[in-house]
């Protein structure tokens, strides 16, 4: 058997941090590749290594000292280095990395260097060979992420190790030039190394036990879900549930490779299993809830519009020409609804409506801002009469306004739209009739 296993900054923020890793990979001797993140905050105030390096990055592109900030940082990487006892010096690689600051290398590269160090530290640590993510994952001249030479090299290059260590976060195109994933980007990684390795599992432990039904900071000791396919996690990732990137679904998926999420701080416990497919009944009704702020609907009213061939799309073809990516779109006889992010709508409002005018001539337009999305998701609702009517009680007597209902073809998830000062509130209440009702 073979396993993947990324840590994220948290797992590896201190020295102490470091040995619960150590022991976690050494318990299982099918742990064989490791894709370890930057150092995160070792307490709530402290800064991530990532932040630090792009703070010191800038310093230099403004011709600034820059020099005690990189002192700093690597006082950080000492601390650990000196908390394991081992006798690795990075002196050498802080030289480079100084000198690669004033010829203006590139944020990308500055930002890489916290999980290539700590990769580093790691491959000392463990005694795995240590392989330089810049020569393995690969991107295209244009910045872009090149999948098929990317799985050719690290086929290769991991088929002749028994034990790796490969740092998350980057790669480089063919000329070295490095080049970063969108952050949280080592889930990515591991994914990627996961799928080329044909590992039987992937690891990702993190500070939290797996993924929870509903967001902790709303609702207080929420339960955490057991099982989830990667349909439900893409479904609640786009929602703001945020545990693992939503690009690290994809390679394995690919491959039917399960994710396993752990708690590197409580490693006896099983975490969530994301899997392709599963005959496991969900232990309720609902997989997970979760939702995002910040919206804005545009109600665009004309008497028969039904009836009028092209309608729907000279609206929509409005919003393409403006560059707005539109989330949702529930519509009646009468009326559509358009649901944008209101950050991007704003700004270019009265383009749209102008044209909107122009395009379709519409009895009237209506605005609303301050809108939230929440979606409720779960593969046992397929099979569940009378979920639309459970939700739409819970909020009715949580005293709560639905703004707008939608429910996927798949059966998968219903999503509704509320006011944003209700938007926390009709999560508490979506979770007591779905969870809370059900123990």
């Amino acid at each position: 058997m073979k396993k993947v296993v990324k840590f994220g900054g948290s797992s590896l923020a201190s020295a102490d941090q470091f040995q619960k890793v150590g022991e976690i990979i050494r318990s299982d001797e099918s742990r064989r590749y490791v894709i370890p993140s930057a150092p995160g905050k070792r307490f709530s105030s402290d800064t991530k290594v990532t932040d630090l390096l792009y703070n010191c990055y800038d310093a230099a592109v403004k011709e600034k000292n820059f020099t005690d900030l990189l002192s700093a940082i690597q006082n950080r990487y000492n601390e650990i280095i000196d908390g394991l006892e081992l006798t690795i010096s990075l002196d050498k690689e802080f030289e480079l990395i100084k000198e690669n600051f004033n010829k203006k290398a590139g944020r990308d590269y500055a930002a890489s260097r916290g999980e290539y160090l700590n990769g580093k530290i790691m491959s000392a640590y463990l005694g795995f060979e240590f392989v330089d993510a810049a020569e393995v994952i690969r991107f295209r001249e244009n910045g872009s992420f090149d999948d098929v030479a990317t799985n050719d090299l690290l086929s290769k290059r991991l088929e002749q190790a028994a034990g790796a260590v490969i740092p998350g976060f980057y790669g480089a195109k063919e000329d070295g030039t490095i080049v970063t994933f969108s952050r949280g980007g080592s889930d990515i990684t591991g994914s990627l190394v996961a799928l080329a390795a044909s590992a039987d599992m992937y690891e990702n432990w993190t500070d939290v036990s797996g993924f929870l039904i509903a967001d902790p900071r709303i609702v207080k000791n929420a339960k955490s879900i057991e099982t989830i396919t990667y349909r439900e996690l893409r479904e609640l990732s786009y929602m703001g549930a945020s545990v693992l990137h939503e690009d690290a679904i994809f390679p394995v998926r690919k491959a039917g490779i399960p994710i396993n999420i752990r708690n590197t701080n409580a490693p006896e416990d099983k975490g969530t299993l994301i899997v392709e497919g599963t005959c496991r009944r969900p232990k309720y009704t609902i997989t997970g809830i979760a939702g995002t702020d910040g919206f804005a609907a545009i109600t665009i009213e004309k008497a028969m519009m039904n009836s009028e061939i092209g309608f729907c799309r000279k609206v929509l073809q409005v919003f393409e020409e403006n560059d707005i990516s539109i989330e949702h779109m529930p519509s009646g006889i009468d009326t559509m609804t358009i649901f944008v992010h209101k950050d991007e709508f704003e700004e270019k409002e009265q383009n749209v409506l102008s044209a909107i005018h122009k395009a379709v001539s519409p009895d009237h337009i209506e605005l609303e801002s301050d809108l939230a999305l929440i979606a409720i998701v779960g593969r046992g609702m397929r099979a569940t009469r009378g979920t639309a009517g459970r939700i739409f009680s819970a909020l009715a007597h949580a005293h709560i306004n639905v703004k707008m209902i939608d429910q996927g073809s798949s059966e998968l998830n219903i999503i509704v739209g509320v006011r944003h000062d209700e938007f926390k509130n009709a999560i508490r209440a979506l979770y007591e009739i779905f969870v809370l009702t059900q123990i």
